[in-house]
Protein backbone atom coordinates (compact mmCIF):
# COMPACT_ATOMS: atom_id res chain seq x y z
CA UNK A 1 0.00 0.00 0.00
CA UNK A 2 2.83 2.72 1.01
CA UNK A 3 6.27 1.78 -0.43
CA UNK A 4 9.00 4.37 -0.45
CA UNK A 5 12.18 3.05 -2.13
CA UNK A 6 15.64 4.73 -1.60
CA UNK A 7 13.71 8.17 -1.06
CA UNK A 8 16.30 10.80 -0.98
CA UNK A 9 16.09 14.57 0.24
CA UNK A 10 19.14 16.44 -0.96
CA UNK A 11 18.70 18.82 2.06
CA UNK A 12 22.36 20.59 3.57
CA UNK A 13 21.26 21.10 6.99
CA UNK A 14 20.08 17.42 7.35
CA UNK A 15 19.90 14.52 3.60
CA UNK A 16 17.11 12.29 4.62
CA UNK A 17 16.84 8.71 2.61
CA UNK A 18 13.93 6.24 3.52
CA UNK A 19 13.22 2.61 2.67
CA UNK A 20 9.92 1.89 3.89
CA UNK A 21 6.94 -0.69 3.26
CA UNK A 22 3.44 -0.48 5.43
CA UNK A 23 1.13 -3.07 4.35
CA UNK A 24 -2.29 -2.44 3.35
CA UNK A 25 -4.32 -2.22 6.59
CA UNK A 26 -1.48 -1.47 8.33
CA UNK A 27 -1.83 1.13 10.97
CA UNK A 28 1.99 2.34 12.00
CA UNK A 29 3.29 4.76 14.07
CA UNK A 30 6.14 7.08 14.01
CA UNK A 31 8.43 8.14 16.42
CA UNK A 32 11.97 10.30 17.11
CA UNK A 33 12.91 13.42 18.22
CA UNK A 34 12.14 17.33 16.83
CA UNK A 35 13.36 17.26 13.36
CA UNK A 36 14.23 13.99 12.92
CA UNK A 37 12.32 13.65 9.64
CA UNK A 38 9.06 12.41 10.55
CA UNK A 39 6.99 15.33 9.32
CA UNK A 40 8.99 15.35 5.46
CA UNK A 41 8.46 11.47 5.54
CA UNK A 42 4.66 11.88 5.64
CA UNK A 43 4.78 15.41 3.34
CA UNK A 44 6.99 13.05 0.76
CA UNK A 45 3.70 10.22 0.94
CA UNK A 46 1.53 13.10 0.55
CA UNK A 47 3.03 14.67 -2.38
CA UNK A 48 4.02 17.99 -0.41
CA UNK A 49 7.46 17.88 -0.62
CA UNK A 50 9.13 15.70 -3.97
CA UNK A 51 12.64 13.68 -3.58
CA UNK A 52 15.31 14.59 -4.81
CA UNK A 53 15.50 10.79 -5.88
CA UNK A 54 13.57 7.39 -5.12
CA UNK A 55 10.52 6.22 -5.93
CA UNK A 56 7.23 6.34 -4.02
CA UNK A 57 4.54 3.40 -4.55
CA UNK A 58 1.06 3.67 -3.37
CA UNK A 59 -1.41 1.76 -3.79
CA UNK A 60 -0.03 0.20 -6.39
CA UNK A 61 1.08 3.15 -8.61
CA UNK A 62 4.17 5.11 -8.53
CA UNK A 63 3.37 8.57 -7.17
CA UNK A 64 6.61 9.85 -6.90
CA UNK A 65 5.87 12.97 -9.00
CA UNK A 66 2.43 13.56 -8.81
CA UNK A 67 0.04 16.14 -7.41
CA UNK A 68 -0.99 15.64 -3.83
CA UNK A 69 -4.36 15.98 -5.18
CA UNK A 70 -4.06 12.98 -7.41
CA UNK A 71 -2.47 10.61 -4.49
CA UNK A 72 -5.07 8.01 -2.35
CA UNK A 73 -4.06 10.39 0.90
CA UNK A 74 -5.33 12.24 3.39
CA UNK A 75 -3.76 14.32 5.95
CA UNK A 76 -4.46 15.71 9.14
CA UNK A 77 -2.68 18.15 10.61
CA UNK A 78 -1.46 19.17 14.45
CA UNK A 79 -3.54 22.60 13.22
CA UNK A 80 -7.22 21.76 11.98
CA UNK A 81 -7.11 24.10 8.88
CA UNK A 82 -11.07 24.80 9.32
CA UNK A 83 -12.29 27.88 8.01
CA UNK A 84 -13.59 30.02 10.89
CA UNK A 85 -16.65 31.24 8.63
CA UNK A 86 -17.84 28.38 7.91
CA UNK A 87 -20.03 25.93 9.52
CA UNK A 88 -19.18 22.68 10.98
CA UNK A 89 -21.11 20.88 7.63
CA UNK A 90 -19.40 23.35 5.45
CA UNK A 91 -16.37 22.57 6.71
CA UNK A 92 -16.95 18.96 6.30
CA UNK A 93 -18.38 19.52 2.52
CA UNK A 94 -15.28 20.62 1.56
CA UNK A 95 -14.23 17.12 1.59
CA UNK A 96 -16.40 16.14 -0.85
CA UNK A 97 -16.54 19.49 -2.98
CA UNK A 98 -14.98 22.57 -2.66
CA UNK A 99 -18.36 24.12 -4.19
CA UNK A 100 -19.55 22.67 -1.23
CA UNK A 101 -23.29 22.17 -3.10
CA UNK A 102 -23.71 18.28 -2.33
CA UNK A 103 -25.69 16.12 -3.92
CA UNK A 104 -28.46 14.19 -1.82
CA UNK A 105 -26.13 11.12 -1.65
CA UNK A 106 -23.67 12.72 -0.47
CA UNK A 107 -25.31 14.72 2.06
CA UNK A 108 -26.57 11.33 3.37
CA UNK A 109 -22.65 10.63 3.94
CA UNK A 110 -21.47 13.12 5.04
CA UNK A 111 -24.57 12.88 8.26
CA UNK A 112 -23.02 9.60 8.67
CA UNK A 113 -19.72 10.20 9.15
CA UNK A 114 -20.66 13.13 11.18
CA UNK A 115 -22.23 10.70 13.81
CA UNK A 116 -19.51 8.71 13.39
CA UNK A 117 -17.54 10.84 15.20
CA UNK A 118 -19.66 12.38 17.40
CA UNK A 119 -20.57 15.87 15.59
CA UNK A 120 -24.08 15.37 14.50
CA UNK A 121 -25.26 17.99 16.61
CA UNK A 122 -23.10 20.30 15.69
CA UNK A 123 -23.39 20.43 11.89
CA UNK A 124 -24.67 24.18 12.27
CA UNK A 125 -22.32 25.26 14.79
CA UNK A 126 -19.23 27.49 13.40
CA UNK A 127 -15.38 26.37 14.47
CA UNK A 128 -14.93 29.16 16.93
CA UNK A 129 -17.79 27.80 19.14
CA UNK A 130 -16.54 24.19 19.19
CA UNK A 131 -13.74 22.91 21.99
CA UNK A 132 -10.58 21.34 20.79
CA UNK A 133 -11.46 18.03 20.30
CA UNK A 134 -14.09 18.91 18.56
CA UNK A 135 -12.62 20.94 16.25
CA UNK A 136 -9.98 17.86 15.24
CA UNK A 137 -13.25 15.62 14.74
CA UNK A 138 -14.33 17.93 12.35
CA UNK A 139 -10.76 17.59 10.37
CA UNK A 140 -10.89 13.86 10.75
CA UNK A 141 -14.40 13.71 9.68
CA UNK A 142 -13.26 15.88 6.69
CA UNK A 143 -10.53 13.66 6.04
CA UNK A 144 -12.33 10.44 5.74
CA UNK A 145 -15.19 12.08 3.85
CA UNK A 146 -12.73 12.37 1.16
CA UNK A 147 -12.60 8.99 1.42
CA UNK A 148 -8.62 8.03 0.65
CA UNK A 149 -7.17 4.43 1.51
CA UNK A 150 -4.47 6.07 3.27
CA UNK A 151 -4.50 8.21 6.06
CA UNK A 152 -1.60 10.42 7.21
CA UNK A 153 -1.66 12.03 10.76
CA UNK A 154 1.25 14.46 12.18
CA UNK A 155 0.90 15.02 15.77
CA UNK A 156 -2.86 16.01 15.11
CA UNK A 157 -3.92 15.76 18.81
CA UNK A 158 -0.33 16.77 20.95
CA UNK A 159 -2.39 19.96 22.18
CA UNK A 160 -4.88 18.04 23.71
CA UNK A 161 -4.92 16.73 27.30
CA UNK A 162 -4.52 13.45 27.64
CA UNK A 163 -8.02 12.32 28.10
CA UNK A 164 -8.73 13.60 24.42
CA UNK A 165 -5.83 12.43 22.92
CA UNK A 166 -6.77 9.31 24.42
CA UNK A 167 -10.44 9.52 23.15
CA UNK A 168 -9.39 10.71 19.96
CA UNK A 169 -7.21 8.05 19.36
CA UNK A 170 -9.68 4.97 20.28
CA UNK A 171 -11.47 6.80 17.43
CA UNK A 172 -8.88 6.40 14.99
CA UNK A 173 -8.38 2.86 15.67
CA UNK A 174 -11.99 2.63 15.57
CA UNK A 175 -12.74 4.11 12.42
CA UNK A 176 -9.55 2.80 10.61
CA UNK A 177 -9.94 -1.18 10.96
CA UNK A 178 -14.08 -0.31 10.14
CA UNK A 179 -12.93 1.37 6.53
CA UNK A 180 -9.71 -0.77 6.05
CA UNK A 181 -7.35 2.35 5.85
CA UNK A 182 -3.63 2.51 6.02
CA UNK A 183 -2.48 4.52 9.03
CA UNK A 184 0.84 6.13 9.31
CA UNK A 185 0.57 8.62 12.50
CA UNK A 186 3.92 10.99 14.03
CA UNK A 187 3.79 11.14 17.79
CA UNK A 188 5.30 12.06 20.60
CA UNK A 189 3.75 9.67 23.27
CA UNK A 190 4.37 6.05 22.22
CA UNK A 191 3.23 5.02 25.56
CA UNK A 192 -0.41 5.55 24.59
CA UNK A 193 -0.40 3.38 21.79
CA UNK A 194 -0.54 0.27 23.18
CA UNK A 195 -3.14 -2.18 21.16
CA UNK A 196 -3.75 1.13 18.82
CA UNK A 197 -1.44 0.41 16.19
CA UNK A 198 0.82 -2.63 14.62
CA UNK A 199 3.99 -1.35 14.46
CA UNK A 200 6.33 1.53 15.73
CA UNK A 201 8.91 2.97 14.11
CA UNK A 202 11.93 5.16 15.18
CA UNK A 203 13.26 7.72 13.14
CA UNK A 204 16.35 9.71 13.74
CA UNK A 205 18.53 12.00 11.97
CA UNK A 206 17.06 11.48 8.17
CA UNK A 207 16.53 7.71 8.83
CA UNK A 208 14.55 5.03 10.23
CA UNK A 209 16.77 3.01 12.47
CA UNK A 210 14.42 0.44 14.11
CA UNK A 211 11.12 -0.84 13.25
CA UNK A 212 9.00 -3.01 16.32
CA UNK A 213 6.28 -4.96 16.18
CA UNK A 214 3.42 -4.06 18.81
CA UNK A 215 1.37 -7.01 20.55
Amino acid sequence: MIRLDNVFLADDALPMEFDLQVAAGELVAMVGPSGAGKSTLLNFIAGFVLPTRGEIWLNGENHTRSAPYERPVSMLFQENNLFPHLTVQQNLALGLKTSLKLTALEQQQLAQVADAVGLGAFLSRLPNSLSGGQKQRVALARCLLRDKPILLLDEPFSALDPELRMEMLNLIDELCRSKHLTLLLVTHQPSELAGKVDRILQVENGRITHSEKCA
